[in-house]
């Protein structure tokens, strides 16, 4: 062999398996991932390795595509849209936004979601058990640990016997998520205030209600104009000086008193094993809506300190994160 030719040859040696790999990735399974959020959240993250646990390698043995609407609602029905020309073999929605967004565009398409209200009060599938239908997935269970908050702000701040409680009616679960707030509030001696929030801009007449009414405490219910306005209600909070519990983590990174809810990186890490199932042959008419078994209390000190609270350290000895 001459040297030209050794040369041609070594220079062939790369391509190979790189066509193969290109080759692999035409022929793997293709994955829609929309969500309302941004990239920054990194809730996708906690996808992407339950994916790798299962043994899906991105660009080898399966196609993830990745939208984030960047909490603008008119683009989540271009992605989905977008989604469904792909013909995508499974479309993962992991928040209520993109599900419905998902929903309004594919009655066929598998769906995996991860739902904040209960999918079937809401009509979305006909049973817990048997979904039905083209969508399956995990189910947060917040509204129904609206009362064990209000037990724990109630722990936290025992003085709190006026609450504000945000909430947004347009929420599918909004009047039953208030139904038991209600009834804990009672439970508990607490006279709730509802104050019902469809944008930020309303955020500040609420608090300023709030103080009007002399309320001593906060209860904000799922919504995710709250999960995108968390920053601007913990400022609110600390500037009316009220003690608040929220139903997700995140609200401590913005200065949140206390959260009590299910741990959403176990929930979207989840959402992989019914892409797998539903990739083997599955139907995911078939599978079952799980609810979660991980909760999380996070308590923030510094908050606290801020407010002038002494949170019990009975509380605290329970606490699966304290801020400090």
């Amino acid at each position: 062999m001459n040297r030209r030719d050794t040369v041609l040859a070594l220079l062939a040696l790369p391509a190979a398996p790189l066509a193969a790999v290109a080759q692999q990735s035409a022929k793997s399974p293709r994955v829609g991932y929309l969500a309302f959020g941004t990239r920054s959240q990194g809730l996708h993250e906690a996808f992407r390795e339950g994916m790798s646990a299962l043994g899906y390698v991105e660009g080898r043995n399966i196609v993830v595509e990745y939208r984030f609407a960047g909490r603008k609602p008119e683009r989540l029905k271009e992605f989905a849209e977008e989604f469904v020309r792909l013909k995508m073999n499974v479309i993962v929605a992991p928040d209520p936004p993109a599900f419905r967004a998902v929903m309004n565009a594919t009655k066929t398409i598998p769906v995996v979601m991860r739902a904040s209200y209960d999918p079937v009060a809401a009509g979305v599938v006909a049973s817990l058990s048997r979904p039905g239908g083209n969508v399956t997935g995990v189910f947060s269970l917040y509204s129904d640990l609206i009362g064990k908050r209000l037990e724990l702000l109630k722990e936290a701040v025992p003085s709190a016997s006026r609450v504000l409680a945000l909430l947004d009616s347009r929420e599918p679960d909004a009047r039953s998520a208030l139904s038991g707030a209600e009834t804990a509030a009672r439970r508990l001696g607490v006279h709730l205030l509802p104050q019902d929030v469809h944008s930020a801009a309303e955020l500040e007449n609420a608090f300023k209600v709030a103080m009007r009414e002399h309320a001593n405490g906060l209860l904000v219910l799922r919504s995710p104009l709250f999960v995108e306005t968390a920053a601007q209600i913990a400022r609110l909070a600390a500037a009316t000086r009220l003690p608040a519990v929220y139903d997700d983590a995140p609200y401590m990174v913005a200065g949140g008193l206390m959260s009590y809810g299910p741990s959403l990186r176990q929930l979207y890490r989840h959402t992989a094993t019914y892409v797998d199932k539903i990739l083997k042959g599955a139907n995911p008419a078939d599978l079952p809506i799980e609810q979660p078994t991980q909760f999380e209390l996070v308590v923030n000190l510094k908050t606290a300190r801020t407010l002038g609270i002494m949170i019990p350290q009975a509380l605290l000895l329970r606490a699966d994160r304290v801020i400090e």
